[in-house]
């Protein structure tokens, strides 16, 4: 290859939107469009928050295009004094531009400074806004993120008719498929009804004819008791906190099971949701853990030689978490963890004082829940004496079948596990050396769903599992892990589907906190490659492999359309499996997440169970119509 200079033509300069398309990635989440959806209806919810909005309404079109609407002041039509374009097309048009800088306009904002909507245009086939403001409707038409009409009035309406109306469909080329999903917006949408009371949201999807209606007056303890499941609870109903001054606002519910079940676990900053939590939560959970010792101390509750830890509180908690701050700041564009540091104190000194009170006016149900937390204290004291067993990640080599990578840096390693000698030997050919690492498994692993944690290292292959990623069975923390990322690479056939759920059982069961920490991936290899002269494409399905083929009749209908089945990961050689499977830019991962309540369990029970023998083929005999066959 020819040596380039390096001079200052070199250098590219990305304006407008287009770091957006060129890197999207880094502004947003790629698998689907859900993101963008939200980035809509946050900008709506912040004209609740600030009192402007009662009402909000989505409709999902037949095509995945979204229309959102509310009923807030309407987005500025009025010439910017420096920029000489009307608000509206900045909003859209340019990153960084919004009233949400500081807290003139907006004092709780979820909107990350004027990039979210801007994104969404950016990433958009075409985008149509309507505003209703001072007596007049006004429209502004995108296409492909360029301006496509100019800002116009085009109605006359009355002074108090105002608001935004947003349409849009996301370019599919962005991302890895362009479906939304219904159930995905139907609990994000009821979750900032609950978080924003008297704010009415409406649901509407024309895909399936479905249509949804949300107000609360009082939401928190309510919307957690009817997530859980059935079961005791301890107190019947959720201990409710609330806090609110000029600069913050925490609410929150919480209630302990009585029995070892999932949790819920929900928390938010101005109304969005904080997936990997954050500081507001690390903060809520120190105040309550820091009350209920305290309580226990003054009481002579704690027997000798007991600790109480945050873990031993929470094992049994289920909670919901509202937290408003005028500056929230997130770690990354999609705003999954809080990452204010001072806000962590302040939570804490909140949510201490408040919980405090609550023990002391109810001694008796503060008593039974402190007792819960000394059972777990307890119970752990006994495992770590009894269960001396030998640690199999500490002091050994790992295993011999595992091919390891160069970096150590957990952030960016990452190891597959993949099925089969043959498809490990294509993996370790076509794997980046330098962050990840292979490991073949031989066929199906054990069914570790029902086994005893203390008895699941006697199967040969899950021990080389946990040697490999550095972790005991029935670990609480994940210090001693080894990567960043596990993926579980599997042939795209029933028998792969069937592999991948019993090493996903396995870390739900027994490597629970890696599960909880977002970091199991099941990859998705593909099962149709697709030429037409020398471009090539790959399908993860009968779906996909159509809608391909039809785009590329339609496209250059004489050239011959070819088409291959791959019947496993051992078919596809390592520059196949490298830029369909292993390559950062061009893999499809899908993480596994935990469900709320108790479905996740409730999923793999019915999998998995042999009691559970009946219940399962019933359930197969009623969803057997939804399978495909492929020959």
């Amino acid at each position: 290859m020819a040596k380039r200079e390096y001079t200052s033509e070199s250098i590219e300069v990305l304006s407008g939107l287009e770091p957006v398309r060129k890197r999207p990635g880094m502004y947003t989440d790629t698998s689907s469009p859900n993101h963008l959806v939200m980035e809509v209806v946050d900008n709506s919810v912040d004209e609740a928050l600030a009192g402007y909005a009662k009402e909000i309404t989505l409709i999902l079109h037949k095509d995945f295009s979204i229309t959102v609407e509310d009923d807030g002041r309407g987005m500025p039509v009025d010439i910017h004094p420096e920029e000489k374009v009307p608000g509206v097309e900045l909003i859209f048009s340019r990153l960084h531009a919004g009233a949400k800088f500081s807290n003139k306009d907006y004092v709780f904002s979820g909107g990350l400074h004027g990039v979210g909507v801007s994104v969404v245009n950016a990433l958009s086939t075409y985008l149509h806004a309507e505003i209703k403001r001072e007596g007049k409707k006004y429209s502004i038409k995108f296409k492909d993120s360029a301006k496509k009409k100019d800002l116009k009035e085009i109605d006359s309406i009355g002074q108090r008719n105002t608001g935004t109306k947003i349409t849009f469909k996301a370019d599919p080329a962005f991302f890895d498929t362009e479906k939304i999903s219904s159930k995905y917006l139907i609990d994000a949408l009821k979750a900032k009804a609950v978080l924003c009371p008297g704010l009415k949201i409406k649901f509407k999807d024309e895909i399936t004819g479905k249509k949804e209606e949300w107000c609360f007056v009082d939401g928190l303890g309510n919307y957690l008791k009817s997530s859980l499941i059935d079961g005791e609870y301890l107190p019947e109903t959720p201990i409710i906190g609330e806090f609110e001054d000029d600069e913050n606002s925490l609410s929150w519910a919480v209630i302990w099971e009585l029995r070892d079940q999932e949790s819920l676990t929900e928390s938010y900053v101005n109304l969005i949701p904080t997936i990997q939590g954050g500081t507001h939560v690390s903060g809520m959970r120190t105040g309550i853990t820091d009350s209920l010792k305290e309580f226990c101390e003054f009481r002579n509750l704690i027997p000798k030689g007991v600790k109480i830890t945050a873990d031993d509180v929470w094992k049994n908690a289920s909670y919901i978490l509202s937290a408003k701050l005028k500056d929230p700041q997130f770690s990354g564009q999609t705003k999954e963890k809080l990452s204010s540091k001072d806000f962590q104190t302040v939570a804490a000194n909140i949510a201490r004082d408040a919980f405090a009170i609550w023990l002391n006016k109810e001694t008796e149900l503060a008593e039974r829940i402190a007792n819960i937390a000394i059972d777990n204290a307890q119970k752990r004291v006994r495992e770590s004496k009894t269960v001396e067993r030998k640690k199999i990640t500490k002091g050994v080599t790992l295993p011999g079948k595992l091919s390891d990578c160069v970096s150590s840096d957990t952030e960016e390693t990452e190891l597959f596990l993949v099925e089969g000698d043959s498809a490990g030997g294509s993996a370790k050919q076509a794997r980046d050396r330098n962050f990840q690492a292979v490991m073949s498994l031989k066929g199906k692993i054990l069914n570790t769903w029902e086994v005893d944690t203390d008895a699941v290292t006697q199967s040969q292959e899950v021990k080389d599992i946990s040697m490999a990623i550095g972790l005991d069975p029935g670990c609480r923390v994940l210090d001693g892990l080894r990567y960043g990322k596990v993926c579980i690479l599997a042939d795209a056939d029933s028998d792969g589907a069937h592999i991948a759920t019993l090493i996903c059982a396995l870390f739900l069961k027994h490597f629970r906190p890696l599960v909880e920490a977002g970091r199991v991936y099941v990859a998705q290899p593909p099962l149709f490659r697709i030429d037409q002269g020398k471009e090539i494409y790959y399908a993860l399905d009968e779906l996909e492999k159509d809608e391909i083929v039809k785009k590329l009749v339609k496209q250059n209908k004489r050239t011959k359309v070819e088409i291959q089945r791959f019947k496993g990961l051992g078919e596809m050689n390592p520059s196949q499996l490298k830029e369909t499977a292993m390559s950062l830019e061009a893999r499809r991962l899908l993480q596994l997440k935990l469900e709320k309540g108790n479905s996740s369990t409730s999923m793999f029970n019915m999998l998995l169970s042999k009691k559970r023998a009946a219940d399962r083929k019933s359930w197969l005999e009623s969803k057997g119509d939804l399978a495909s066959l492929n020959e």
